[in-house]
């Protein structure tokens, strides 16, 4: 059979790992699909020492990779938005397939890339934009195809569970933590996609659209951070039996999608409350399977790369097919997408950890508890620490589920007590179904 020629648009962390395993394991990949996949072109703005790029047809221009007939397949790994897009659409416009790492890309243009992929007749495939190394995509996509899925949860961005399982296990602050991450290569520069939740939402967004047949609605989705997260929470939810995640997660209502990214409250016993360091996971739960989850590197130049080539390997099996033959891009047919929203964040039900510094006095609490029931707040558990300087005494509650705009409501109402020092500290928890 032909060859699979392939033009890949950067060469950086990502794309030096797919050039170098492409090389390496060529005999095996042939192997497996039955045909040979060819690097024919090479576009990045410099050479990459870690590439033997002997022999391989180099731009400095990646539009022109876009453009070559003798490409068959154009890989992204340029990052960004913009350029990307441009470069994307225009080797759609080409016909000509497309593999992408993008989470960024995806989460913000997706619905237009798959619009002009499908008038085209062509394909955008996307496995390494979530999750890195662990084929997520696939497993909702075509292994749970099956089932009804209502709802997941993931620990998405490596970075951000790096600093965490650090603040839990060593008992260090945030800021000391971030700048170990930077000087290590886990965290940027400039961290915010990381520990603000952005990049995270990136890749619920698209995950959320597979699992329920949705459109991609970055835009709306719920992100928060976290860099108020203190050693303190740390260590106070670990003495309530929970530990602290930045978790993506996503469920199916009646009233629309929740579509959510916080540090979350996750009880010791479940499995995802156990990964600690950069890895990943990610919980699905489907009606036909039950309770799944899936664990492993997110991030790093050969487990994305894996990813890559196996989207290449995926397309280049369906070349002699017809487009039929290949898996609709969310995961739904055009004419089957639903066109339910995203849930507003207020309008989530969920239980919540509190603490707060109040005065060291006799009816503070009834105070408290007063507010949090005219609102139908119940409280599961308290923990509260003797007062040690000018009176003040930390409180630590956890609510049984109630809806956000309650809880807001209650919030503001006990930070107006004379009673409450500062502000009230609120972290989201979730209990196992």
């Amino acid at each position: 059979m032909k060859p699979v020629k392939v033009g890949i648009c950067g060469l950086g962390t990502v794309g030096s790992g797919t050039f170098n395993i492409l090389k390496r394991n060529a005999d095996r990949i042939t192997g497996r699909l039955g045909r040979d996949v060819i690097v024919t072109q090479v576009g990045a703005r410099r050479d990459n020492p870690a590439c033997d790029l002997a022999g391989v047809d180099v731009t400095r221009d990646i539009f022109e990779v876009a453009r070559n007939p003798d490409v068959d397949v154009v890989v992204e790994l340029i990052g960004g938005y913009e350029v990307a897009k441009e470069l994307v659409l225009m080797a759609i416009e080409n016909g000509k397939h497309v593999v992408t790492a993008n989470k960024a890309l995806i989460a913000v243009h997706g619905n237009e890339i798959f619009a002009a992929a499908e008038a085209k007749g062509v394909s955008v495939a996307y496995e390494a934009a979530v999750a890195g190394g662990i084929p997520i995509i696939k497993a909702i996509r075509e292994g749970l195809s099956a089932n009804r899925i209502d709802h997941l949860s993931g620990i998405i961005n490596g970075t951000g569970n790096f600093i965490l399982t650090e603040m839990s296990q060593k008992g260090r602050d945030f800021a000391d933590v971030l700048k170990e991450a930077q000087e290590l290569g886990y965290a940027e520069a400039d961290p915010t996609f990381d520990v603000e939740g952005i990049d995270a939402a990136h890749k619920l967004t698209i995950l959320s659209s597979i699992a329920f047949g949705v459109p991609l609605q970055f835009e709306k989705a719920y992100t928060e951070g976290i860099s108020k997260v203190t050693p303190e929470d740390v260590k106070f939810a670990e003495e309530l039996g929970y530990r602290i995640k930045h978790l993506g997660i996503s469920k199916l209502t009646e009233k629309g999608v929740e579509l959510r990214v916080h540090p979350t409250l996750i009880h010791e016993s479940q499995l995802i409350a156990k990964v600690d360091g950069v890895m990943n996971a990610v919980a699905v739960h489907g009606d036909a399977v039950g309770d799944t989850m899936y664990y492993g590197p997110g991030a790093g130049s050969e487990p994305t790369a894996s990813a890559v080539i196996a989207d290449l390997v995926d397309l280049a099996r369906t070349f002699d097919a017809g487009n039929n033959a290949r898996a609709a891009h969310l995961g739904f047919q055009a004419d089957s997408v639903s066109d339910l929203g995203v849930l507003p964040v207020e309008e989530i039900e969920t239980s919540y950890y509190l603490r707060m510094q109040v005065e060291d006095e006799t009816g503070v609490m009834a105070k408290i508890t007063q507010i949090l029931s005219a609102r139908g707040v119940s409280i599961e558990a308290m923990v509260q620490k003797e007062a040690k300087a000018e009176s003040k005494a930390t409180v630590v509650l956890l609510t049984h589920e109630v809806k956000e705009q309650l809880m807001n409501d209650a919030i503001a109402e006990i930070e107006a007590l004379s009673d409450v020092d500062g502000d009230v500290t609120r972290i989201r928890a979730e209990h196992s179904e």
